[in-house]
């Protein structure tokens, strides 16, 4: 959708802004630089990250969205012919890019709360992938079931996909890279840093496997990384303040819209991302879709088995929010 007046909920973007440092980049970016190809290695941008989670550069791979970075490591790391595992109901290009890489794959049911069964991952496998939190669910997993995973995983490659651990209570994985050197923990920049059009995703590690993830990326596209995406990564990197800041208004939001959803007789499991997968007690999720969207209020459906009766809700505004409350209160009404 691209209407003047419409409230987009739909694709888990943020509703501020970048950090000013990238407003800056891109008002005062020398044009006649973008003839000459950018830096192939990324230095600046690897190091700003690294410097910010106290890695190594080397510990760092950036590629052109959390997407990119991914796909790359679906390429470089699950080859040995055995399937690989992930949630059944989880991300959906899991299974888009095994299938293009002819990679075989199972899927793990997720229970009644709509968590992992860390069981389901301790059987031979050629790799795991499991986001935290995952979406669409929106539900965060302790560091202790990734641990367990990991231990009993030791000659496989763990990927954990964190595109959304910036709104959680719980830390991030990358505090288990030292410990565990087939652990790589996928970020980006769309969600929390507000840079969703800018394109800019990376991976932690160990050395070993951010060189093996370098070795495919030369081999496919030494220049994944425009020069005017690092250096806007690099001003959105060192602006912590304004990051916090605009994370923990989101996540204020989120909590008010969770306690007005609630009231509206919506159920959800318990979101620690930038969305809310609700379910109402009475209204089909489907028809809730079509009646915002006649109101141009674009949230997600998805119509597939077992969790077609729910509706993923991005956080906006409080305004937008607001908006959305009281438009569903009127669809009820009339249900």
């Amino acid at each position: 959708p691209n209407q003047p007046d419409m409230i987009k909920l739909n694709t888990n973007e943020n509703p501020y802004p970048p950090a000013p440092g990238v407003a800056e980049v891109l008002k005062n970016t020398e044009t006649d630089a973008l003839r000459l190809y950018p830096d192939p290695a990324a230095k600046d941008l690897v190091h700003a990250i690294a410097a910010e989670y106290g890695l190594l550069d080397e510990q760092v791979f950036v590629g052109v969205g959390s997407d990119d970075v991914l796909a790359m490591s679906f390429l470089t790391f699950f080859n040995s012919g055995k399937p690989i595992l992930f949630p059944n109901v989880t991300y959906s290009f899991y299974d888009v890019w095994a299938d293009l890489y002819r990679i075989p794959y199972v899927t793990c049911a997720l229970d009644d709360q709509m968590m992992i069964k860390k069981e389901d991952y301790f059987k031979e496998n050629g790799g795991i992938v499991i986001p935290n939190p995952n979406a669409p669910t929106g539900v965060y997993e302790p560091l202790e079931t990734f641990e367990e995973i990991l231990q009993k995983n030791t000659d496989v490659v763990v990927i954990v996909d964190e595109a959304y651990v910036d709104f959680a209570d719980g830390p991030s994985a990358r505090t288990l890279i030292e410990k565990y050197p087939n652990l790589l923990v996928v970020q980006t920049f769309s969600k929390s840093r507000s840079m969703a059009g800018m394109r800019i995703g990376y991976a932690m590690g160990n050395k070993e496997l951010i060189k093996a993830l370098n070795d495919v990326k030369y081999s496919f596209n030494s220049y994944t990384m425009s020069r005017v995406a690092l250096l806007c990564g690099v001003e959105a990197v060192n602006d912590k303040a304004y990051f916090e800041e605009h994370v923990k208004k989101i996540c204020e939001t989120r909590e008010k819209t969770k306690k007005a959803l609630a009231a509206l007789g919506f159920s959800f499991p318990d979101s620690q991302s930038n969305f809310i997968f609700a379910a109402h007690k009475s209204m089909p999720a489907k028809e809730i879709f079509a009646a915002l969207k006649a109101r141009n209020i674009f949230v997600r459906y998805f119509n597939k088995p077992g969790i077609d009766n729910y509706l993923r809700i991005t956080i906006g505004t409080d305004e937008q929010m607001q908006a959305l409350e009281a438009a569903l209160r009127e669809i009820l009404l009339q249900a």
